[in-house]
């Protein structure tokens, strides 16, 4: 059996809370996701880019765990929260049917969040599918600090790319699709701009291979670089053990010592 090593500098921890939260509404962007507006009669929780919440799925027979979903933007003059999901199972399905007025009960803000951003650095945001959700609200608070940052975003195709107006609104934004309808043709680790610009910082999440090209592209030109992991998890508090990562601290659970590490601690090939 695999156990989370203790043997490590925890960051702050930060209160959790349970909340009955308000669907403001529900809009489908793609045929494959849809975007969940959550509101509270009190101010929302302090939330930081890269943690993510814990939603009850209710109304599904066949789903029994909470399903992990990552904070995709936090708007604190409407006092919404933000969650990109896809709908890719029982449960995801049934909160793609949720409407306005209707209830999401939600554990949050859970895991630990991306390295945040100082002036002068420049910055490059990297995602794919629904891996772009976290980058969104990253970008967001570097825009409120005043601080550009370079959005490098990846699709199979145009129609793929979500919330492209939205992800302008605050700051650069590359793109590229595998079959090149939209930006530069090929994957993220093929475009132009990491040939032609320097960054002091790389924050990337998406499917698993991505975020390794990413990360081995981060470690041969000697760029910090974070990822966001996306395993399996169930409870979101590291008691289960079921989102385990081999890292070289031991084995540490994503859900609560993640789920952003430093890619230098992740034992990929």
């Amino acid at each position: 059996m695999a156990f989370c090593s203790l043997n490590r500098t925890f960051a702050p921890i930060m209160k959790k809370y349970l909340l009955d939260l308000t669907v403001k509404s529900v809009e489908r962007i793609h045929e494959r996701y849809v975007l969940i507006r959550l509101t509270d009669g009190k101010p929302l929780p302090e939330m930081v880019p890269g943690q993510f919440v814990e939603v009850r799925v209710d109304g599904s027979p066949s789903t029994f765990l909470r399903r992990p979903i990552s904070i995709d933007f936090v708007d604190r003059e409407k006092n919404e929260l933000w969650l990109l999901v896809a709908t890719i199972g029982d449960g995801t399905r049934q909160l793609a049917e949720l409407k306005a007025g209707d209830t999401l009960n939600c554990l949050l803000p859970l895991g630990n969040g991306f390295t945040a951003a100082k002036q002068g650095e420049k910055v490059l945001l990297i995602g794919g599918g629904v891996g772009v959700a976290p980058l969104l609200y990253m970008g967001a608070e570097m825009r409120d600090k005043g601080i550009e940052p370079t959005f490098l975003l990846g699709a199979r195709t145009a129609k793929d790319l979500l919330l492209l107006d939205i992800f302008k609104r605050y700051g650069r934004v590359l793109v590229t699709t595998e079959d090149g309808s939209e930006g530069e043709k090929g994957f993220v680790t093929n475009h132009s701009i990491l040939l032609s610009e320097q960054f002091d910082r790389i924050s990337t999440c998406g499917p698993t291979p991505m975020m390794k090209a990413v990360a081995r592209f981060a470690k041969e030109k000697g760029i910090e670089c974070e990822a966001s992991l996306e395993n399996l998890m169930a409870c979101g508090l590291g008691a289960c053990l079921c989102c385990v990562e081999k890292t070289t601290e031991g084995n540490l659970c994503v859900c609560k010592d993640g789920p952003v590490f430093n890619v230098r601690k992740l034992l990929w090939e």
